[in-house]
């Protein structure tokens, strides 16, 4: 049985030393409830049966590249009961990206930039049912999918803004000059997760603060 609190969270890595170094570094996290194969099972077999609602579970994949064996471990993730998939990889060519993105993978992180911070910020905004690419990735796959958005954005959370829903929100009421407390009253949400989302926004797309997040996304057309 799980009984702590925190994200449930599923690694697994295809070799036992990025395996080990991941479990290590997020067992330390309180925000993070780790669960093993056998707490995965458990979890699939405690639903009613013909209930088709995954347990809350983000899977962490880390391989070196998108091949057949990490493909394999993705559509595993998925057919266990883990409802988000957060990659990370030392190789994402644009194939990779298009195919990790179509098994539902909806944040990636490339292994040189995960540190333990990072990897806990993207679980858990996998968890809230946002996607968080690299600015670069995500430019290089709208390229690709920029006729095909909504099929294969959508289900992972992720829009042509780069910028998920909640974010844009925010920053359109930053652009009208309201502060947090106003923003988080009118989107109801508390200060805390707004002052999260404008971090996250700033720390993705590298900006100083929030007037340059606005900025930019004004200047890119994003809001």
């Amino acid at each position: 049985m799980i009984t702590q609190q925190g994200i449930p969270v599923w690694v697994k890595a295809l070799d036992p030393l990025s395996q080990f170094g991941l479990v290590h570094a997020l067992k330390q996290r309180p925000e993070i409830a780790l669960i093993s194969d056998a707490d995965l099972a458990a979890l699939q077999q405690s639903q009613p049966a013909g209930q088709r609602t995954a347990p809350p579970v983000v899977a962490l994949v880390a391989v070196d590249s998108l091949d057949s064996g990490a493909v394999q471990v993705l559509r595993a993730a998925t057919q266990r009961g883990c409802r988000r998939t957060v990659l990370i990889g030392s190789t994402i060519d644009d194939d990779a990206l298009m195919t990790a993105v179509e098994l539902g993978v909806s944040g990636v992180l490339r292994r040189t930039e995960a540190t333990a911070d990072r990897i806990v910020h993207l679980l858990q905004a996998a968890a809230a049912g946002e996607g968080s690419l690299p600015p670069d990735l995500l430019g290089r796959l709208l390229g690709q999918v920029s006729r095909m958005q909504r099929p294969v954005l959508a289900p992972s959370g992720l829009s042509h803004t780069g910028l998920s829903d909640r974010e844009t929100q925010v920053l359109r009421l930053v652009a009208d000059g309201k502060d947090t407390q106003e923003i988080a009253r009118e989107l109801s949400y508390s200060e805390r997760t707004v002052k999260n989302v404008l971090h996250d926004v700033t720390s993705r797309l590298q900006l100083k603060n929030r007037s340059h997040a606005v900025a930019y996304a004004l200047r890119e057309g994003l809001i």
